[in-house]
C-alpha cells in the first residue's frame, strides 16, 4: 500500500459544502474516482458525460449507472467528435495499440516525446469537455468543474498537463458571466499528482466500487475490458501495486 496520509489533507483541506460541481464523468477509474471526492466536498454535484463517437458505448451506460448509485444529477451530451477523425478511439479503421505497464510507473508530463503520444489522444477532446461543463457550471451556479487527469501515470496526452489545465481556467474567468461579475470558476484536479495506485486507494477511501467502472479503450459490448491497451495497462498495474484483486471483468 501506498502512504496517502498528506496527500488526502491535502484534498480535504478546503472542502465547502455551500459550493457546487460539475465533474466530468466517462465511467472510468479516475472519473468515478473525482466524482466520489467531488460529492465528499461540494452542496451539490452534477455529473457530464459525452456521447462523442467513441469506439464503444459501454462507458456511457457504466456513467449512468455510477451516477444513479451516488445519487447525482447526470447529463450525457450528445456531440460528433468522431467526423474530424485523428484518434483510433474514435476511427475504426484505426488500431487501438498495445499497452506496456512497465513504460508507465512516474512518467512526467515534462517527460513527454510528441512523437511518442499515441494515437488514442482524440485531438482537443478535453477542451471540447471543459468547454461544455463551463456552460453547464454557469447554468448550475457552479464554481468547480473537476477533471480526473494526471500527470503521473498516463499516456502522455497534451492536455492532461498542469500548464493546459491552469490556462484553460484563466480563460473560463475571462469567458464567462460567472467569471467577470466575480465569481471565480476552479478547475479542480485532484489526481493531477497521483499514482493509479493513490488514485485507486483514494476511491476506496471514499467508497468507490471499482467493479462498476469501465477504463478500457476498445471494450465489447458487455463492458468486458480487453486487458491490454494502455488505458487496460495502467490500470492492472493501479490494482497490483495497491495489493487488492483487480475488479475489472476482462474478455475471455
Amino acid at each position: 500500500m501506498t502512504d496517502l496520509t498528506m496527500t488526502n489533507a491535502t484534498l480535504t483541506a478546503s472542502t465547502d459544502k455551500t459550493q457546487n460541481a460539475v465533474v466530468l464523468l466517462s465511467g472510468g477509474l479516475d472519473s468515478v474516482t473525482c466524482l466520489y471526492w467531488a460529492k465528499s466536498r461540494y452542496a451539490s454535484v452534477t455529473a457530464l458525460s459525452f456521447n462523442y463517437g467513441q469506439r464503444h458505448n459501454s462507458e456511457l451506460i457504466a456513467a449512468k449507472a455510477i451516477a444513479e448509485s451516488a445519487g447525482v444529477n447526470h447529463r450525457i451530451i450528445d456531440i460528433d467528435i468522431a467526423q474530424l477523425g485523428g484518434s483510433s478511439l474514435t476511427d475504426h479503421s484505426m488500431i487501438v495499440p498495445d499497452g506496456d505497464a512497465d513504460k508507465f510507473p512516474n512518467k512526467k508530463h515534462d517527460e513527454i516525446d510528441n512523437d511518442a503520444i499515441p494515437n488514442t489522444y482524440v485531438p482537443a477532446r478535453n477542451t471540447i469537455f471543459l468547454s461544455y461543463a463551463l456552460a453547464v457550471a454557469e447554468v448550475t451556479d457552479a464554481n468547480h468543474i473537476v477533471i480526473g487527469v494526471s500527470s503521473v501515470d498516463y499516456s502522455g496526452y497534451p492536455d492532461c498537463r498542469p500548464e493546459y489545465i491552469a490556462a484553460f481556467e484563466h480563460m473560463a474567468n475571462l469567458a464567462t458571466k460567472a467569471g467577470v461579475t466575480g465569481h471565480h470558476l476552479k478547475i479542480q484536479t485532484p489526481l493531477q499528482q497521483l499514482s493509479k495506485a493513490q488514485t485507486i486507494e483514494l476511491g476506496l477511501s471514499l467508497g468507490v466500487d471499482y467493479g462498476q467502472t469501465i477504463s478500457c479503450y476498445q471494450a465489447d459490448s458487455q463492458g468486458h475490458a480487453c486487458g491490454v491497451c494502455d488505458s487496460c495497462a495502467l490500470r492492472r498495474q493501479g490494482f497490483a501495486q495497491v495489493g487488492i484483486a483487480d475488479p475489472t471483468h476482462y474478455q475471455a
